[in-house]
């Protein structure tokens, strides 16, 4: 098995959503584990005024999930030039 790496940021015990980055699943981007959802689609989204209800419900994601990216794309902003 190739590279795989979990990035796990903020969780408590209680949220199992994490954020995986893997070469065989969308070319590598960040995406909500046991989905090919990318973590940019869900910022994209929430970015362009969707509700975090919509996010949930078009791409069967839970609540934990959105959270998830939005705390992966707040640290990968502090570390990443925009």
């Amino acid at each position: 098995m190739g590279f795989v790496e979990v990035i796990k940021i903020g969780y408590t015990a209680s949220m199992s959503a994490q954020i995986i980055i893997d070469p065989q699943i969308c070319h590598g981007k960040p995406v909500i584990e046991g989905t090919r959802t990318p973590v940019s689609v869900v910022l994209g989204h929430l970015a362009a005024g969707d509700s975090m209800a919509t996010v949930c419900r078009e791409y069967d994601l839970s609540k934990d999930d959105i959270r998830a990216a939005v705390r992966f794309g707040v640290a990968r902003s502090k570390h990443d030039p925009i």
